[in-house]
């Protein structure tokens, strides 16, 4: 992009212009993407706006803000500054259009769901979903008369195609299943879902924007759960979604939509109001009536968590594949699942869509079933015992007893939970240590024991 004129701060020339650069590496965009400090006292962090509400100003800017009709802040369940550059900058590090915040990464997930379907209307979904995504769409959304149409192998393109229906509003992938870490094609997946007219949304939480870009390959929606590796020290909780931009929401699939941009279009510049009509009507109805809205402080420590996330990234699925290798060697591990193993029936797509490595989540199966999973979460010493993911610090999780908890087996088997499952969620640590503690674990656990 070209360089704008050098501005003035204080009297002084200042030629810093990162923040508004997209065509830069993603290093640097995770450090400057969406915040100029010239527009907040020359602090260089993010400030935290810890406020209710903001001056509106006059009668007539007041009028604007509420129709949309100009950007700014009136009450923090709408929109806060310290919530705008952390959209702003996951926009930037996904290539997309716009984004929002939410208080958690299911809170995002059922508010692009709820703003795609309406009573009687499907949501196209696979089978291997994190367990609360799978508890969403088969218990609680048919409350509201939304329903899934399931995707029964989600490497079968003729299943997804078999699962859109007339009433269908989106097909919904995850980038790595959970905890089966299966590959799905995102591009062939994309490609069905476009010539039926619905978009692709895909929960990116476990590979990040610096593993995958699913708008790369076609997708049009990317949710997140950014309690995992985007604020990555496991303190806080959040979510985001994301929008890639442009998908036509007049083609006759979406009458809620085109309402929207009928609404709207008097007071929203037309090229933007449908660049973004995704992002604009789930700020405005979902975000804003539900009240769902991310806090500014944890805003603020998503956005110093973003800072480190390609460092910490590289590191975690360095660490993982290691620690894969050596479960995989070891005698007392029936499977692993990690899409980066040579023996992995998932490592040709993980060869094309996860170049920089398949993330730190493995999914173990030991011998000795129940009781041989039990052992070793009563041995380990490093991983410590807990359902969250994507922290520095490596933990291990029974999934069937846990996160799939309340699913009928054959369910939790379609998502590739046994009763010996464990899953894994690889920290930084040194790559040794955490192999010793698994070792160890493992001790004379009985080599033939199924």
């Amino acid at each position: 992009m070209a360089r704008r004129p050098p501005g003035r701060r204080g009297g002084a020339p200042v030629t810093y212009d990162a923040h508004d650069d997209d065509d830069l590496a993603f290093d640097t965009l995770q450090l400057h993407a969406g915040y100029d400090p010239a527009g907040h006292n020359g602090s260089k962090a993010v400030p935290v706006y810890q406020t209710a509400a903001f001056e509106l100003g006059d009668f007539d800017r007041c009028v604007r803000l509420f129709n949309y009709e100009e950007d700014g802040h009136s009450y923090v369940r709408f929109s806060n500054p310290t919530n705008e550059v952390l959209e702003k900058r996951m926009a930037a590090l996904e290539g997309g259009a716009a984004a929002v915040c939410f208080a958690s990464g299911m809170s995002a997930i059922s508010g692009t769901l709820l703003n795609l379907a309406r009573a009687g209307d499907e949501i196209a979904a696979v089978k291997t979903l994190y367990g609360g995504t799978t508890t969403l769409l088969a218990d609680v959304l048919p409350d509201f008369g939304i329903t899934a149409s399931w995707v029964a192998d989600p490497a079968d393109l003729d299943a997804y195609a078999a699962a859109i229906t007339p009433r269908t509003k989106a097909v919904y992938i995850e980038s790595l299943g959970n905890p089966s870490m299966n590959v799905i094609d995102i591009e062939a997946v994309a490609a069905v879902a476009h010539e039926r007219g619905v978009p692709l949304v895909v929960d990116g939480t476990f590979a990040t924007p610096y593993l995958l870009r699913p708008f790369d390959w076609g997708a049009d929606v990317v949710c997140h759960s950014s309690t995992k590796y985007i604020s990555g020290h496991g303190t806080t909780i959040g979510g985001i979604v994301v929008e890639r931009g442009g998908f036509d929401w007049r083609n006759g699939r979406f009458p809620q939509f085109e309402k929207f941009l009928e609404e709207n279009a008097a007071f929203i510049a037309p090229g933007a109001l449908l660049h973004t009509a995704f992002t604009r009507r789930l700020r405005m109805r979902y975000l804003t009536e539900f009240g769902g809205h991310m806090s500014p402080m944890t805003a603020f420590l998503t956005l110093n968590g973003v800072e480190t996330l390609s460092l910490r990234m590289r590191r975690h699925a360095e660490n993982a594949l290691e620690v894969a290798a050596f479960l995989e060697s070891h005698p007392a591990v029936l499977e692993v699942s990690y899409p980066s193993l040579p023996s992995s029936p998932y490592h040709a797509l993980a060869a094309k869509y996860f170049r920089r490595g398949s993330g730190a989540i493995l999914g173990v199966r030991v011998r000795g079933g129940l009781a041989g999973a039990r052992r070793v979460l009563e041995r380990v010493r490093i991983f410590d015992y807990m359902v969250n993911v994507g922290d520095t610090k490596s933990m291990i999780v029974h999934p069937a007893t846990s996160i799939h908890h309340g699913l009928p087996r054959e369910e939790q088997e379609r998502a590739g939970v046994f009763e010996d499952t464990l899953r894994l969620s690889v920290g930084t640590e040194d790559a040794g240590d955490l192999i010793r503690d698994l070792a160890q674990a493992l001790e004379g656990a009985a080599p033939t024991a199924d």
